[in-house]
């Protein structure tokens, strides 16, 4: 959903309310771990930190959102649970505009309790311009206490205004890779 100026606070909680019982837009759940989606994935993998400690510091981040807090990209609900079913809507100022999507958490990668690999991936609604899936991990090296930040994601234009901006959007998505890596490290630098 586009709008020319950013949308109010009842329009996004209209617009989440309507997203709840919405199909994914895209089959199967998964899609990033498909044998065929090799050389259609897009992926920025980061260190981010060392040890424990700073690991726990950027699951807690993950688990905030905190990935997000770029500037020009936000979700709501502000600290929605990241489990499997949860339905959140990324708000993104982009070229003059604002674009209103919606996304289904579909899986998880590890678990709060694990000390080496957490996660989650959200799929997108039918109400979102793309259609695809998106994971957002962090993990340790075992050897060498590194904490790593990985974004994975597949997608493909919906909306017209994605099918004709296609260079464009592409070109965010990449940014939006690159700043959302800086947030982690902020997460870790600043906790």
């Amino acid at each position: 959903m586009f709008f020319a100026r950013r949308p109010s606070a009842d329009a996004i909680d209209r617009f989440l309310r309507d997203s709840r019982d919405l199909p994914l837009s895209y089959q199967p759940v998964g899609i990033l771990d498909l044998e065929t989606t090799r050389g259609n994935v897009d992926e920025l993998t980061v260190a981010i930190g060392r040890g424990p400690a700073e690991f726990a510091r950027a699951r807690a981040g993950l688990i905030a959102w905190r990935q997000f807090e770029i500037g020009w990209v936000e979700t709501y609900p502000r600290n929605a649970p990241v489990v499997a079913g949860t339905v959140v809507a990324v708000l993104i100022r982009h070229l003059g505009f604002w674009s209103l999507n919606g996304c289904r958490v579909v899986y998880e990668a590890g678990s709060p309790a694990d000390g080496t690999r957490f996660g989650y991936a959200y799929g997108t609604l039918t109400n979102h311009a793309e259609a695809g899936e998106e994971l957002f991990e962090i993990f340790i090296d075992p050897a060498t206490e590194i904490v790593s930040y990985r974004i994975r994601a597949r997608s493909w234009p919906r909306a017209t205004l994605a099918k004709l901006g296609q260079p464009i959007v592409r070109a965010l998505q990449a940014r939006f890779r690159a700043e959302s890596a800086r947030a982690m490290q902020s997460v870790i630098a600043n906790p």
